[in-house]
């Protein structure tokens, strides 16, 4: 077998991953087991199979040198896939502790392509009569200088010529290279370039060159010269073809090729001028340069005849240019079937000589469209690389004016098919949530007004989240997105963008994707300077550091679930606080700026500069994760920090995960250095407080007084009212509609990628509807890590509650709880209202994904549910559930809800002051 690439077994490779967290007869099984199965392999397999951080890792284990090996381990998990490089000829990745020289070279070499040129445009200009392209370009793991000392070089080239056109190539700084590079160890900033391509170079004797070339860059580093393309963006200029007029009928198109940018010249022999819809037919203005002998319509991905269109003489044009006109009917335009598919028809110019030819759209063309009926369209538009195309396709709004006015962004165009009720739909890219606006067009024109950052929130305002949310309509009516229609932008007008947004707190951009479909980006609220693993690092590292030379101040740090609300345990303990009239200020972790604290409360967006400066200085942190505080947080002396953790574990968590498969042993063996930051740590009940401590390897002492979030439920009656109408005033809940509640937790085998998990929607809401909307509304809220949208929501009878602030509130207006294994039901049996358990998938969950700390079926204080059906019928009858789960009710309170006296954030404020001296 030696030289076969192999497969490494899961659980081999998991062993090697936690080998630091291992007691040494682990490590002596495993280095002994590594032995066997190189040595089965033999090296050169490993050099052939295997990346050049994991090779040398199982090269070590092989060899038995396992404090190197532990090294490497340790280095590769503070900065993964990233290393130093020594060498030019010969290159080695440089890792402390990892001694290279006696390891054979095809093990330590790096090979070419384990040094790859990573080039990208970030912006694609025309100035002063060139293209202009910014991006950067720098060799993976390479360190680059602030100011590079070897020069850039880049080319044009095309096949069959020798001949390179050498293109200006000058540095500048880029911080976005090295936020794109996402590693924490290199600092690529000086990686940015800008290249000019003066039209005059692609000039011959005769004028300019037509025909297409290839855009390469050279950089210097290891193995010399690496050569390769500058990929394109995703979106907007940089993304796709950008194309210039250069005169006599010359294109220049800069446009992606297979991951690349290519340039290429063109010189049109027809072009499109004007278009207009009138008397059941689309009528074409052309001109030409030689003369036409009809015009071609080729319908895209075939099936169906072309067609062949007449065309008229109009007279003389523009020198050396005549101009004609065709007559296309639009009945021979229409394609048969109904479904929702773009078509594209692809104009063609046939000439008297043979030749045959797409036409330009010429400069004065306007785009237009025509409704078909049945809710479709034709439209006359420009293709990316500058060409006229006509598209059958869905009908849906053209936004010809875009306006930033008083920080709002008025969006003004067409709409053919006008007469259906829309609404719009702002939905996010990656999240899949939405925002809903209203929408008219009457005669067909609209203009709709979006505020970016003035998002209403139940009651607060806030700004989009970061990231892209895609303008779509949506049929009055319809609970998905499937039939959604985009907000195109006019082509004619795609130079208009990016049209930068420029809002208070942050800033906001319209853009494009997929050529004319329109977005508006939120950017990130940090700055760049706080943005990515590396400046993440920095802030970590050498700023925190030097903060924690500078006195305390007296201060309370919130940090409530990373900054995502003004709620829990963290909120009571800040009433509380204020209650007192405590003279600290008060500094609340804000994430995304998507949490609104109250007045006498600053924002601290979560690990910004400020966030970090607050973290070294604040007399006091409350916190109710450890999340954010890796190994590398250590309180300073002086420092309270209290953990109020938010839940009552049903499932299993932290150490007690060991020897699962859900077990990660370098987080668990963190735990014990974690945990000794905490000063007080709350436990809310008798239950929780062993469980706790083991899972959390804390050995302080637990204030065992019930979470200060559940005060709540003892605030005196006038209080509770008070909060209860707002929150119903707030989401819109109807007058003497009983409310139902449902909110699952996550589950952690259903997600789109890395943290965000789907939506597992298993209620049939059309038929809960139908069975209890004369009487109820059902809210829904999804856990923090779960993205989707919820279909139907805020139509009368659902309603999306997973942006309100506090679950607080919503409990209580709760009249009957559906939930499943989330901690929440432990809360809410202090309500004594009932609660039903959606569990549908039990077996899957408590066997295989977490496992549960006690018989959750014969405690539960409900009904476990299999089905909607069932659930639905379950509500209808909660009366006779109630009296049915009545002693097993009352013997989970004795069991999970002591205490329960009203006083929890007056004990853990009594206990932290006391700590911190006050």
């Amino acid at each position: 077998m030696t030289g076969t690439p192999f497969e490494i077994p899961d659980e081999l490779r998991r062993r090697m991953r936690y080998l630091p967290e291992a007691d040494p007869a682990e490590r002596e099984a495993f280095i002994a087991e590594a032995r066997r199965f190189t040595a089965e392999h033999g090296t050169a397999a490993l050099a052939a199979g295997l990346g050049p951080v994991t090779r040398l890792k199982w090269y070590l284990a092989g060899a038995g040198r396992t404090d190197e090996l532990l090294a490497l381990i340790r280095h590769d998990r503070e900065f993964p896939s990233a290393y130093r490089i020594k060498g030019l000829r010969r290159p080695r990745p440089d890792i402390p502790g990892v001694g290279l020289s006696s390891v054979p070279e095809e093990i330590a070499v790096l090979r070419k392509d384990e040094i790859p040129l990573r080039a990208k445009a970030t912006s694609i200009d025309w100035v002063d009569g060139a293209l202009r392209i910014r991006g950067y370009a720098f060799l993976r793991n390479v360190a680059v200088p602030e100011r590079p000392r070897l020069p850039r070089f880049a080319w044009l080239s095309r096949p069959g010529e020798r001949r390179r056109i050498r293109l200006p190539v000058r540095t500048r700084t880029e911080p976005q290279a090295t936020l794109d590079s996402r590693q924490p160890l290199h600092c690529f900033d000086g990686a940015g370039i800008e290249i000019t391509v003066d039209p005059a170079r692609l000039r011959g004797d005769g004028g300019f060159r037509t025909g297409t070339w290839t855009l390469t860059l050279g950089v210097p580093g290891p193995h010399l010269v690496r050569r390769g393309g500058i990929a394109p963006g995703q979106v907007g200029r940089e993304g796709h073809p950008f194309t210039r007029d250069l005169g006599d009928g010359h294109q220049l198109v800069c446009e992606p090729a297979k991951g690349r940018l290519r340039i290429t010249v063109r010189r049109n022999a027809a072009r499109v001028d004007a278009a207009a819809f009138g008397g059941g037919a689309l009528r074409l203005e052309l001109s030409a340069r030689k003369e036409p002998k009809l015009l071609r319509v080729v319908r895209e991905g075939g099936g169906e005849p072309d067609r062949e269109y007449p065309l008229a003489a109009a007279g003389a044009g523009e020198v050396g240019l005549t101009r004609w006109t065709a007559e296309l009917p639009l009945d021979g335009l229409r394609a048969p079937g109904a479904d929702a598919a773009t078509r594209h028809l692809r104009p063609v110019v046939v000439f008297a000589d043979g030749t045959e030819e797409r036409p330009a759209a010429g400069p004065s063309l306007v785009p237009a469209e025509q409704a078909l009926g049945a809710g479709r369209e034709l439209a006359v538009v420009a293709t990316g690389t500058g060409l006229a195309n006509l598209a059958e396709r869905t009908a849906g709004p053209v936004v010809d004016s875009v306006e930033w006015s008083g920080g709002d962004l008025v969006l003004s165009g067409s709409y053919s098919d006008h007469e259906r009720p829309m609404g719009l739909v702002l939905r996010h890219g990656e999240r899949f949530e939405e925002v809903r606006l209203p929408f008219e067009a009457p005669g067909g024109r609209f203009a709709v007004r979006v505020a970016p950052e003035r998002i209403d929130c139940f009651g607060d305002e806030v700004p989009l989240r970061k990231g892209r949310w895609y303008l779509r309509l949506r049929p009055a009516g319809e609970r998905g997105a499937e039939r959604d229609v985009p907000l195109r932008i006019r082509t004619d007008l795609l130079a208009e963008l990016p049209k930068p947004l420029p809002g208070v707190r942050r800033a906001f951009r319209l853009d494009r994707r997929f050529h004319d479909l329109l977005f508006i980006a939120s950017e990130k609220p940090l700055p760049i300077d706080a943005q990515g693993p590396y400046r993440q690092r920095l802030l970590r590292e050498e700023f925190t550091a030097a903060a924690k030379r500078e006195p305390l101040r007296e201060a309370v740090l919130y940090n409530n679930f990373g900054g995502r609300q003004y709620s829990d345990s963290p909120r009571a303990v800040h009433e509380e606080l204020v209650r007192r009239g405590v003279e600290v200020e008060h500094l609340w972790t804000v994430a995304d700026q998507q949490a609104v604290p109250p007045e006498g409360v600053r924002p601290v967006e979560w690990k910004s500069r400020e966030w970090y400066e607050a973290l070294a200085r604040s007399r006091y942190i409350v916190t109710n994760t450890n999340g954010g505080f890796g190994e590398w947080f250590a309180k300073r002396e002086g420092q309270v920090v209290v953990q109020t953790w938010h839940g009552t574990p049903l499932k299993r968590i932290g150490a007690d995960l060991r020897g699962t498969v859900k077990a990660n042993d370098a987080y668990i063996a963190s735990l014990p250095h974690q945990s000794r930051q905490w000063d007080v740590f709350v436990s809310p009940n008798t239950f929780a407080t062993p469980v706790l401590k083991n899972a959390f390897a804390y050995e302080g002492d637990m204030l065992e007084c019930g979470y200060p979030r559940n005060d709540l439920f003892h605030a005196p009656e006038e209080e509770r009212r008070a909060r209860a109408e707002r929150t119903r005033r707030l989401i819109g809940v109807p007058e003497g509609k009983r409310v139902v509640l449902y909110a699952p937790t996550l589950r952690d085998d259903q997600r789109h990628s890395g943290k965000r998990f789907k939506l597992d929607l298993r209620v049939d809401l059309e038929a809960a509807e139908k069975e209890l909307g004369g009487d109820h509304v059902l809210l829904i809220r999804k856990h923090g890590r779960v993205v989707d949208s919820i279909p139907g929501a805020g139509e009368g009878f659902v309603f999306d509650v997973s942006a309100y602030p506090d679950i607080a509130d919503l409990f209580l207006i709760t009249d009957v709880l559906i939930t499943d294994y989330s901690s929440s039901f432990f809360d809410f049996a202090h309500s004594g209202r009932p609660m039903l358990f959606f569990t549908y998938d039990l077996e899957h969950y408590r066997d295989t994904l977490r496992g549960f700390y006690f018989d959750f079926a014969e405690r539960a204080p409900g009904p476990l549910i299999k089905t909607s059906e069932e659930l639905v019928r379950s509500i209808r009858d909660i009366d006779a559930v109630t009296e049915e789960y009545r002693e097993r009710y009352a013997a989970f309170v004795r069991d999970f809800c002591d205490p329960s006296h009203g006083r929890a954030a007056a004990d853990v404020v009594d206990r932290m002051l006391e700590l911190g001296g006050k």
